[in-house]
């Protein structure tokens, strides 16, 4: 991402219901999956500005992986040095099995092979432990948001799940998230894309970037957070949560 995003997502992400609620039903997956001792280590790919693993600091010990500079210059003022780690080549540096929990929080779409980085989530987990994934859903949602994000693509349910072979994987969870909200979302994104054409009226900043009022905001989050437990499988969503355990 560019280096004006990650500063969009800093001044937003601690109180905006998307990123809140995010982190919240991931933490709360993993507490009713396997819950974190002080001894587990977790590794947090693609980590951004850090708040997530700041928060799972307070359970285990954790890790931050990325590879942006201006990712790693924001982790640099939260996490220690060794706590910090880069990609070598196109490895992590840590050994086989050395981890419990591995999460990678709308990462997968910045990566042209994603499989191949799934793979590198089985190679680094013990057995049993736990990968808790986050995706931008549905191509029907492909927008200018998507495009500044430098997104590769946007996930199906069947797409998701392909990455996690049952040979290697127990899924434990996945699902759309953002249900109720989706019709309203294609409809702006729509309406966006028609603006944006020539001889429209350019659209007046992006609608996921706002904080909307505190009612508002708690509600958005609330349906969030709660959906992304429902045991119903969801035809369409926003986004997608996948909770996978790695077999021995």
């Amino acid at each position: 991402m560019d280096a004006a995003e990650y500063a969009n997502i800093a001044a937003l992400e601690r109180d905006h219901w998307y990123y809140a609620g995010k982190r919240q039903f991931v933490r709360e997956w993993i507490r009713r999956t396997r819950a974190p001792r002080p001894d587990d280590t977790l590794l947090d790919c693609g980590a951004g500005t850090g708040l997530f693993a700041e928060e799972m600091a307070a359970h285990c010990r954790v890790l931050v992986l990325d590879d942006h500079e201006e990712a790693l210059r924001i982790l640099r003022t939260r996490f220690q040095p060794e706590q910090i780690l880069g990609l070598a080549g196109d490895q992590v540096p840590l050994p086989d099995r050395s981890l419990e929990y591995v999460t990678a929080l709308d990462v997968l779409e910045h990566v042209p092979d994603d499989a191949a980085v799934v793979r590198g989530f089985q190679r680094l987990l013990k057995p049993g432990g736990l990968a808790v994934v986050t995706v931008p859903a549905g191509m029907a949602l492909w927008s200018d948001w998507d495009v500044a994000l430098h997104h590769y693509r946007r996930y199906d349910r069947a797409q998701l799940r392909a990455l996690f072979p049952a040979a290697a994987w127990e899924l434990v969870y996945v699902n759309y998230t953002n249900f109720l909200v989706y019709p309203v979302v294609w409809a702006v994104r729509k309406w966006r894309a028609l603006r944006s054409r020539p001889g429209g009226s350019p659209p007046a900043g992006r609608t996921e970037d706002r904080l909307r009022a505190r009612w508002i905001n708690a509600l958005l989050r609330a349906q969030f957070v709660g959906l992304a437990h429902w045991p119903v499988p969801f035809p369409c969503g926003v986004s997608l949560v996948l909770v996978a355990r790695r077999r021995g």
